[in-house]
């Protein structure tokens, strides 16, 4: 072994044993949670069968590390047919295809718990940049494809940041072409930095931050606590 391949042998080395723990702690929290959280999941279960659609479960195509594709699990919180409908994959504000009740659990983001089984199943880590869908994931080639040698996570920089989604879609002309053109790029700069400052640390800063931001929705703790995240383009700046 030559003096520059011990470097990377040891970087390598680092990275693996980080995936390792990282993929230790996505089994036991997930796991605890879903224990945890189980006898609140039968009411929520019991509601949405007796309302609307009737509908439990939506499982949707997502892209996941190295660009294989996998079923990702929410609670259904949208017609059936909202893909074909309206603003198709986005969900504007006040969108007319949401349910009832799937409207709470947007809010609250109940509706993404189920994907503590996609996390038990290894299609997804607890942090990590979200998995885009097929038809977005293909119109950014290489760009997507940098973001996705790591594992999709339940939440990540790029959730924390737009958070409020919606809101950034609100009153635009050609929401779609608004979310291809704006919020994607500046998302995926989000996810390569997150790619660049992987470390333990960052996954549970970003866990607290998730935690934190669903009580206090307006906070900006993460700009004080991430001060090098990527300059947000002046396109994204709402009041």
């Amino acid at each position: 072994m030559t003096a520059v391949d011990f470097p990377n042998q040891k970087i390598l080395f680092q990275k693996k044993r980080h995936n390792n723990m990282q993929r230790f702690f996505d089994i036991f929290f997930s796991g605890f949670a879903l224990l945890l959280l189980s006898p609140f999941f039968l009411p929520v279960m019991i509601v949405l069968k007796i309302t609307g659609e009737r509908e439990i479960f939506y499982i949707q195509e997502r892209i996941g590390k190295d660009g294989k594709p996998f079923g990702l699990y929410k609670f259904a919180t949208m017609l059936k047919n909202s893909p074909n409908i309206g603003a198709g994959d986005i969900t504007l504000k006040n969108d007319s295809r949401v349910l009832p009740v799937g409207r709470f659990l947007r809010k609250t983001k109940i509706n993404e718990l189920p994907q503590l089984l996609n996390i038990i199943r290894g299609d997804m880590s607890i942090v990590g940049p979200r998995p885009m869908v097929s038809k977005t994931y293909k119109q950014y080639g290489n760009a997507g494809k940098d973001v996705y040698t790591i594992r999709p996570g339940l939440t990540g920089i790029g959730s924390i940041v737009f958070r409020d989604e919606e809101r950034y879609l609100e009153n635009r002309s050609d929401p779609m072409k608004f979310y291809v053109e704006s919020i994607i790029p500046y998302k995926i700069q989000l996810e390569l930095w997150y790619k660049k400052n992987k470390s333990l640390l960052m996954y549970f800063t970003i866990i607290f931050l998730t935690a934190w931001i669903v009580i206090f929705s307006d906070s900006r703790l993460h700009h004080n606590i991430f001060k090098d995240l990527p300059e947000k383009p002046d396109s994204l700046n709402i009041t």
